[in-house]
């Protein structure tokens, strides 16, 4: 008698990304039905906005990846992405971007970005530390799992550090003073311009 063969995906090492898009979706998973509308610590953006942003985010890293432009892209990502099943959006898009990011060789790529090109590795880098600081943020809006895992704090501390003064970008509030013994988390919520929960 045959025996059938299961084919398997090869399990992939986590990476500071893929465990940044687990932390962010461990938290979406946590939504309620009566919190989607709630606020967040980005004070334009309600849980589901916040979602939404996010997922965008992840929806863009297949096509940029293959080359394609911004303005090639276009407005397809605009608006709410998160129809009726947010958590399923969210899982596809994440799922997709991991997997783009999974192809040998796309850190090496070239990326054309709104402000230039840059390598695959910084676009990897980038959407990490943004997924880290928003997950944060999306735990304080519901209020669930605000303790951020500490390796993901490090690597963002790591890359928003590098950055200087990000109030200069618009997309942050200025930086907030931190005592002199804070923790990694207070510092990397203090140079975005949020405040860190005791």
């Amino acid at each position: 008698m045959a025996h059938r063969r299961e084919h398997r995906k090869a399990a992939r090492p986590d990476t500071p990304y893929t465990e940044a898009l687990s932390a962010f979706g461990d938290r979406v998973r946590l939504v309620t039905p009566d919190q989607w509308d709630a606020p967040t610590p980005c004070a334009d953006w309600s849980v589901r906005e916040l979602v939404n942003h996010l997922t965008a985010e992840q929806l863009w890293v297949p096509e940029l990846l293959m080359g394609s432009t911004v303005s090639e892209v276009g407005g397809r990502f605009d608006g709410d992405v998160l129809g009726t099943d947010p958590v399923a959006a969210w899982t596809a898009a994440a799922d997709a971007a991991r997997d783009a990011f999974a192809v040998s060789g796309a850190t090496e790529l070239t990326v054309h970005l709104s402000f230039g090109d840059v390598s695959g590795q910084y676009y990897l880098d980038q959407l990490t530390a943004d997924a880290v600081v928003h997950a944060w943020d999306l735990a304080e809006g519901i209020g669930r799992r605000t303790r951020l895992p500490a390796g993901l704090v490090e690597f963002a501390l790591g890359e928003y550090t590098g950055y200087g003064d990000l109030s200069g970008s618009g997309l942050f509030d200025p930086p907030l003073p931190v005592p002199a013994d804070a923790g990694p988390q207070t510092r990397l919520l203090a140079l975005t311009g949020r405040r860190d929960r005791p």
